[in-house]
């Protein structure tokens, strides 16, 4: 009897064991880092769990160039099948979307869906005004669109698919329907839904369940910050918030958020493509708008630092794709309220170098007073307090005076030509 139930309980444990699934990851949106480590993850994890094949369902207005070649690297190196399928209606795979289809062992796409303009995009312009000089840009550029072109011929060889229109995709930014795109053997089928795809790819699907894998909050996390405008914005906070913690020792909570906060952003700063020059312009901006801090220049090096800094924030990210555009008018508003601020700090300065001394007996330079006695001494009132004067000049009780220079506890005055009371 025990040795029955053993057997019954080895061949349950043999059935889950061997039972397999379908994976499903989703591409929505932006292609950047947490979308290749999503897709990266979510790969092995189908390996490591025997999946039958993983549907990868995209929906993309493309992304940046280095996440969607980790991307493909990882759906080239799967052991198991991946299926690509654009859905649903109205979803596209633009630009880096394309090159992840063609890298799918099945592509398909739902009616009303399109894909195509794969041509890559550069920060700054590309050399498209028909020059055909031999100038450094445009030879770049020429460089940059035939290493693409390369790229997904490789791939439309590799999974028998329509290398001349991805070439065209390419070098013309053409894109095409569902149906048109089937129709040129560009992908493998155009499917209403999911089961449908399912049937016709060459996987194993009967019985099996499709297990939506989305993304975990750690790559949602990472989504956030690796946005330029957030990543900017965080390194803002960090910058001002040490900035102020210098100003202010023992503030510590500016600190606190300012060190975490530019901690975010350089994580985020190295896992996106920076022009190195602008970061460089960045840092520079941060140790004048430092000096500002630590010995006021009455704005200069404050003002001097932000224009610095706005013009490195131009500069910092070295390539774009569509979501990830760092936006002028954030750099242009940032820019504007930090003038505004270390402008203001450098007026108020320069107001309190040129105000007169409270303190001591400086401030009583130029004062104006009356003569209370003349005799035996001279005395005078000023700001409701009795001196000792001397005056190269006669003075009569009652005269305006101004006070011209002070030595010890007597005042040299002269007089201001007038009589009244003090005001």
């Amino acid at each position: 009897m025990m040795r029955a139930l053993l057997l019954i309980l080895l061949a349950l444990f043999a059935a889950t064991a061997s039972a397999e699934s379908i994976h499903r990851l989703t591409i929505d949106g932006t292609i950047g880092p947490a979308t290749a480590s999503y897709v990266i993850d979510g790969l092995e994890t189908a390996e490591a769990e025997s999946a039958s094949a993983v549907v990868l369902s995209i929906d993309t207005p493309g992304g940046l160039d280095t996440a969607m070649r980790d991307i493909v690297q990882a759906i080239l190196d799967s052991s198991i099948p991946v299926l690509g399928y654009v859905s649903s209606s109205g979803a596209r795979a633009a630009s880096a979307g394309t090159y992840i289809l063609y890298a799918t062992h099945w592509a398909a796409m739902a009616p009303g869906t399109n894909l195509g303009a794969a041509t890559p995009v550069r920060i700054g312009g590309s050399s498209d005004s028909g020059d055909e000089t031999d100038s450094e840009p445009s030879t770049m550029e020429r460089k940059r669109v035939n290493d693409a072109v390369a790229y997904i011929r490789s791939l439309a060889e590799l999974r028998g698919r329509n290398a001349e229109w991805a070439e065209r995709a390419v070098r013309e930014s053409v894109s095409l329907s569902a149906e048109a795109a089937l129709a040129d053997n560009v992908i493998d089928q155009v499917a209403s839904d999911l089961r449908a795809v399912l049937d016709a790819a060459p996987v194993e699907s009967d019985g099996l369940a499709v297990e939506d894998r989305p993304p975990g909050w750690s790559d949602e996390f990472l989504a956030a910050i690796t946005n330029p405008n957030i990543t900017y914005i965080l390194l803002l906070v960090g910058l001002y918030g040490l900035i102020f913690e210098l100003a202010n020792p023992g503030a510590i909570v500016p600190g606190v958020i300012g060190g975490t906060s530019l901690l975010l952003a350089l994580f985020a700063i190295q896992v996106l493509p920076v022009n190195y020059a602008g970061l460089a312009l960045i840092a520079l901006g941060v140790v004048f708008m430092v000096g500002e801090a630590l010995m006021p220049s009455f704005g200069a090096l404050g003002v001097g630092g932000v224009l610095v800094f706005g013009l490195g924030s131009v500069l910092l990210f070295d390539t774009q794709g569509p979501g990830f555009e760092l936006s002028l008018l954030l750099v242009a508003g940032v820019s504007a309220a930090s003038f505004v601020i270390f402008a203001g700090t450098g007026w108020l300065a320069i107001r309190a170098f040129r105000r007169r001394g409270v303190a001591g007996t400086a401030h009583m330079q130029g004062a104006v007073g009356e003569v209370i006695a003349t005799d035996p001494h001279l005395r005078v009132r000023v700001e409701g307090e009795r001196w000792r004067a001397v005056c190269t000049q006669t003075l009569q009780t009652g005269d305006r005076i101004r006070v011209t220079n002070i030595n010890g506890l007597t005042v040299t005055v002269e007089p201001t030509g007038s009589k009244g009371e003090e005001s």
